[in-house]
């Protein structure tokens, strides 16, 4: 163990209409514990979104946190996950971010908007390897962590705002991630960043949201 700590902070939007959320955050740990953290993004919006995202992110949370491999993980959901009736598919986007020792991060992402690094107050192209299971293509990356590290996980409905209005593609990853960059310099925490990205996302929208959107940061500070 190292004098770092880790704070955790995600905040989520409901599609407008929807009164659940078909994203879903679950979390293990933190501070200075071992963190496990998922973000699911079930297929749809309103209620079996949510039972997909539901699913997808106690199921990984649960297994990786008890150390299981990113094959097992993801073949479990494959086997477990509901079908949808209209589409023919059991599916759900996810990314996980997970902290051993106060040391190395692990990055697993299926589909989600990739999540963005900030280190050195500076966005940081951090190495990625993609795998293939059960024909999903997956990406995995190993950090060794460094104070003041950055993690930003969202699903897509922060990339779709915006779009056909300020950003006739949306809101690109690049862009959010200048956003953030300059969020960061600021020293904000976790729960603040999250909260600030969430919320320009939802003006983007006119206040209507077209897609469940939400945020997760993860911030790397020095233990108090």
């Amino acid at each position: 163990m190292n004098d770092l700590w880790i704070e955790t902070g995600w905040i989520s939007l409901n599609h407008v209409g929807e009164t659940l959320c078909g994203d879903k955050v679950e979390v293990f740990g933190g501070g200075d514990e071992d963190l496990t953290l998922v973000l699911a993004d079930g297929l749809g919006s309103g209620v079996k979104a949510n039972i997909l995202a539901t699913l997808t992110s106690q199921i990984l949370a649960t297994m990786s946190a008890g150390g299981m491999s990113v094959e097992e993980c993801v073949n479990t959901i494959v086997r477990t996950l509901p079908e949808c009736n209209v589409r023919k598919i059991a599916y759900s986007t996810f990314t996980i971010i997970h902290l051993k020792n106060n040391q190395v991060a692990e990055l697993i992402q299926y589909d989600n908007p990739h999540a963005i690094v900030i280190r050195d107050e500076a966005v940081w192209d951090y190495p990625k390897t993609e795998m293939n299971i059960g024909g999903k293509k997956i990406y995995k990356s190993t950090i060794k962590l460094q104070e003041d590290d950055v993690f930003i996980a969202m699903s897509d409905g922060c990339p779709h705002a915006g779009m056909g209005g300020k950003y006739n593609f949306g809101w690109k990853r690049e862009e959010i991630a200048g956003y953030m960059q300059a969020l960061v310099a600021g020293g904000y925490t976790a729960k603040n960043l999250s909260t600030m990205l969430v919320d320009e996302c939802d003006k983007l929208y006119g206040h209507k949201p077209g897609d469940d959107t939400t945020a997760c940061v993860v911030k790397i500070r020095k233990r108090e």
